[in-house]
């Protein structure tokens, strides 16, 4: 009988999801089948859930869910290792990549697997009339094509956390990692959600002298100071653009924060977060993926001489070193700690209702919501 699956399937802005149970893609030779164990809401479903995007929308069905992680159901033939040649065996907490670099484009061939033109998920790539199959983020099973990257996990981390790898702590590890950080550099962090607390700590173990990190939600803050941050803003006291770039122009002596980055997904906190780089800064955003469009301050940005980097996605490498960095700060920062709610899959309406942040009051917003498969 063949293996099926649930999953769960959403038609456009705000609608309901519901739950199937379609088949599993067949097992090729050099592929793997992962059993899901949870997937992380994250900021771009949100976007998707809410309807934030430029141009119509487009009402379809689609499978969303692109941050998690699970075990190792089924090994193709051929697979007996992980991307670095560690034993893998049926059962083994993993870690992969949620999109699939083509191994053979221009992008690709330059070491910038992140900007490959042809790394999209079969549930992109395919209208769900085309591709009926459990195989997504938000389903039992997700489906790695023959040679795809992946890494055993650690047993000893918890899969609500491993579940927050793939994405938000690898790509704003990635981030500061483009920013070519020197020791005692500063950083502005825009957002302590998931990304902003992972960004914090992994700015603090680059080497920085001053953290400054700037949400709206008190617990959020805590959680960053906790976790690296020097210096916290809060919207509530600092409620103007210019009143939040003269604070982290105080706290950094006039100059300016050496590394600045986005990663709350709105618009206008690009525009202030510019000028909160100093002079021959550093901007990273992040955030931005799919959060509106904005015209860039291109006369702030050349006299002054911040090198803005827009980044999406990651290179495979950098989810070993995530993977190293939750177990080396394990006793340093409660990273650990960072999901905030976990629900089972057939409450994912109620996860995506408790994850949704704007227009909530102030303390209300969780951290990060891990759906649990």
């Amino acid at each position: 009988m063949a293996l099926k699956g649930r999953i769960a399937i959403g038609e456009g802005p705000k609608s309901k999801f519901w739950i199937e149970e379609l088949p599993v893609p067949e097992v090729q030779p050099g592929s793997i089948l992962i059993k899901n164990t949870g997937a992380a809401v994250c900021g771009s479903d949100l976007h998707g859930w809410r309807g934030d995007q430029d141009g119509p929308i487009v009402r379809r069905k689609r499978v969303p869910g692109h941050e998690f992680t699970g075990r190792v159901h089924s090994l193709g033939k051929g697979v007996t290792t992980d991307s670095l040649r560690r034993p893998l065996k049926e059962g083994d907490k993993v870690v992969f990549p949620f999109f699939f670099p083509c191994m053979r484009c221009y992008h690709c061939l330059r070491d910038q697997l992140h900007v490959c033109q042809y790394r999209f998920r079969n549930n992109i790539l395919y209208k769900f009339e085309d591709y009926q199959y459990c195989d997504g983020g938000f389903a039992d099973y997700f489906y790695l094509r023959p040679g795809h990257f992946i890494f055993k996990a650690p047993e000893e981390i918890p899969d609500k956390v491993l579940a927050t790898v793939n994405c938000s702590m690898a790509q704003v590890v990635f981030g500061v990692h483009l920013a070519q950080p020197r020791q005692g550099d500063t950083f502005v962090i825009q957002g302590a959600g998931g990304l902003g607390i992972y960004a914090t700590a992994s700015a603090a173990e680059a080497g920085a002298s001053q953290v400054i990190v700037i949400d709206g939600q008190p617990a959020r803050l805590e959680l960053a100071r906790a976790c690296g941050a020097t210096s916290t803003i809060d919207l509530n006291e600092y409620n103007t653009p210019q009143a939040r770039i003269d604070r982290v122009r105080e706290l950094t002596g006039g100059i300016g924060a050496d590394i600045a980055i986005e990663v709350v997904g709105i618009a206008a906190a690009a525009l202030e977060g510019i000028e909160m780089a100093r002079m021959g800064g550093t901007y990273v955003d992040i955030g931005n993926i799919s959060g509106g469009s904005y015209t860039l301050p291109g006369n702030k940005v050349i006299n002054r001489q911040v090198k803005w980097i827009g980044l999406q996605h990651y290179n495979p490498w950098i989810i070993e070193a995530c993977l190293q960095m939750l177990m080396r700060t394990k006793d340093k920062y409660p990273l650990w700690d960072l999901v905030s709610h976990t629900f089972p899959l057939e409450k994912i309406n109620e996860a995506f209702e408790t994850a949704e942040w704007v227009g909530k009051q102030k303390g209300s917003a969780a951290t990060r919501v891990v759906v649990t498969v």
